[in-house]
């Protein structure tokens, strides 16, 4: 089967586009044939050798959408409709970079609507990922505001697209003025440049700040983000666009606002017993895309061929969502 692997740490050039054997579904597994799968900056860091240990021959990835080819435990039938995302894809089997995958059947969902793979493809890993910072940690609720900082990523963007589906007032973030109209489309009611401080322009809307805030930049805005929340608010932090996940001197009296709760949500608990993926809203967003409730995420579609070309563009954080890959 095809898959794609890299065998030294390196740019895009090192993705191989190799054939491999088809692995063996194991007990507790579920096989699925890929057919897309969405790029997540996580691989742009393995494959450049800043995330984990390189496991030469291993395909990567940390998400695929396809079909069942077999489930020992019969919850699947066989052709239908998966999901996947996380389950130790990439680092302790085959991620969704291969033709066929088999992975812990916890981190396996299923769709039922009509939307495409390639549609399907690029919800797994964002969505998942917003559901468990806006729901688990930040418990966002009806009638709230929302800062969503660094709001052109695709994490930025699928916040966005649920937050406001959800009936919160999202107030979004960007460095380009030429992204107004993508955050607007997105969802977000207000949108201001960020330029590093943004606490003056979000102050000057919610005078007594914002209810809660995601945090996609990471570690270089959290300090200015926190500033923006009202009493008893919350921060959650999932992204790290602005370097590494390090405060210098953070003086918790300081710098961390009175009352307000700081907290870090990271993808690999989904399919945990902390986090079930059958708990998850992701079929629900499927069907909110399809009727066109909810904008896709879908950016740009690359073949498996292209898979090079892809990752350049993952680099340049200049897709304006999401970038997809098929079979």
């Amino acid at each position: 089967m095809k898959a794609v692997v890299v065998k030294k740490a390196g740019g895009p050039e090192v993705l191989e586009l190799v054939d491999i054997d088809e692995p063996q579904v194991l007990k507790d597994e579920i096989k699925i044939r890929v057919k897309a799968f969405g790029l997540n900056k996580a691989e742009s860091y393995y494959r450049s050798g800043n995330y984990g240990q390189l496991v030469p021959g291993q395909a990567l990835g940390i998400e695929a959408v396809g079909e069942v080819l077999n489930d020992p435990s019969g919850k699947f039938r066989i052709g239908q409709k998966v999901g996947t995302a996380m389950g130790g894809m990439m680092f302790a089997r085959h991620g969704g970079y291969a033709e066929i995958i088999s992975v812990k059947a916890s981190n396996v969902f299923s769709f039922d609507g009509q939307l495409s793979f390639e549609e399907l493809a690029a919800l797994p890993e964002s969505y998942l990922t917003i559901w468990g910072a806006l729901d688990k940690n930040l418990k966002i609720a009806k009638g709230e505001s929302l800062l969503v900082r660094g709001g052109t990523s695709a994490a930025g963007l699928a916040a966005i697209s649920y937050a406001n589906a959800r009936g919160v007032e999202v107030i979004a973030t960007t460095r380009n003025e030429n992204s107004f109209e993508v955050l607007k489309r997105a969802g977000a009611r207000y949108v201001v440049i960020d330029n590093g401080e943004i606490v003056d322009k979000v102050r000057a809307i919610y005078p007594s700040g914002v209810d809660k805030a995601l945090e996609v930049v990471g570690a270089a805005t959290v300090k200015d983000t926190m500033k923006c929340i009202k009493v008893w608010g919350s921060v959650a932090v999932i992204g790290l666009l602005g370097g590494a996940p390090v405060l210098e001197k953070f003086n918790l009296m300081a710098d961390l606002p009175n009352t307000v709760n700081l907290s870090f949500f990271s993808s690999g608990l989904l399919g945990s017993e902390s986090l079930p993926l059958a708990e998850s809203p992701l079929n629900w967003i499927a069907h909110q895309i399809e009727s066109k409730k909810m904008p896709s995420l879908l950016a740009k579609v690359f073949s498996i061929e292209e898979i090079q070309e892809a990752h350049r563009l993952l680099d340049s954080g200049k897709a304006g969502g999401k970038i997809v890959v098929s079979f």
